[in-house]
């Protein structure tokens, strides 16, 4: 148990009376339902005031990198020319590309076309042409801090069918973080997430979701976009997660590429949309750190 007067353990530099006391007596009086899987967050994914700056100067970056290849993107474009094009700002600004080399993931963010759901490897081989849709994933990092975002794109005019999915999908991110209150619980976000896509015909996919970003590139917690309201994790000031729903427009049910190891496609070849946002619980509600 942490004294009073002890330096508090969220590393602030601060006394714990005048940090994180309150915090802790407002968990401690909280009961929780483990029939619903009601858990504390540890401690160790509250960020301090330093963290969130860190995190959100980091997010600068990222949004940063993400609106260069929506200036650029057209059809006719091969996706490594925006790949290449995202280390070199990334670099620039003397950051550092999160995905390349994560886990052997050779390039430095992942562009999903069509029916590709996520983690689509750039090659100069892939034109982009009239009528697709194509999801831009970027995580950054900057002075050892992480941000994660992505966006949907339409290249030229692309179908009625594709452009309800983009919509709608992006309705079911904006509930989802509408719905991420603080004291409130992570159910909450994929039940706002998924009753959307339910409700429009779509499908969510389960196998992947969001994640705790800042500190490092995946965190607790995992951040499923189907879910019922009050259950899982509290959510409590200082936590920073992405809210990234991917919603198909057949089954959920993905697969993935044998050969290369990372792109995941929806199992019926139908289209798929995703939009990411990284951001922080408040006091008040949420902040949006990467966009």
């Amino acid at each position: 148990m942490t004294e009073r007067n002890s330096m508090c353990w969220c590393g602030s530099g601060k006394k714990y009376k005048h940090c994180h006391l309150a915090f802790d007596d407002r968990i401690a009086s909280i009961k929780f339902n483990v029939f619903k899987g009601q858990v504390r967050p540890p401690k160790k994914i509250i960020n301090n005031e330093k963290d969130i700056e860190g995190i959100r100067k980091s997010g600068v970056i990222n949004d940063g990198t993400l609106d260069l290849l929506g200036e650029m993107i057209r059809p006719g474009i091969d996706t490594e020319t925006l790949d290449q094009a995202a280390h070199d700002y990334i670099v620039s600004h003397g950051a550092i590309p999160a995905c390349l080399d994560y886990e052997g993931y050779p390039k430095n963010v992942c562009i999903s076309i069509n029916d590709v759901v996520c983690h689509g490897i750039p090659s100069k081989d892939t034109i982009l042409k009239e009528g697709d849709i194509v999801n831009i994933d970027c995580t950054t990092i900057l002075d050892g801090y992480f941000a994660d975002a992505s966006r949907m794109f339409m290249i030229g005019t692309v179908s009625p069918e594709a452009e309800r999915l983009v919509r709608v999908t992006k309705e079911c991110m904006e509930l989802g973080i509408a719905a991420a209150k603080p004291w409130h619980f992570l159910g909450d976000i994929g039940a706002a997430c998924g009753e959307h896509a339910h409700a429009n015909g779509y499908s969510v996919v389960t196998d992947l979701g969001g994640h705790g970003v800042g500190k490092a590139f995946h965190l607790e917690p995992f951040v499923l976009h189907v879910g019922e309201k009050d259950t899982g994790m509290l959510l409590v000031p200082g936590m920073v997660l992405t809210v990234e729903p991917m919603i198909n427009q057949g089954t959920y049910k993905v697969t993935t590429d044998k050969k290369d190891g990372w792109t995941v496609r929806t199992k019926d070849h139908k289209l798929s949309a995703q939009w990411e946002k990284t951001i922080l619980i408040t006091e008040t509600g949420t902040e949006v750190l990467s966009s």
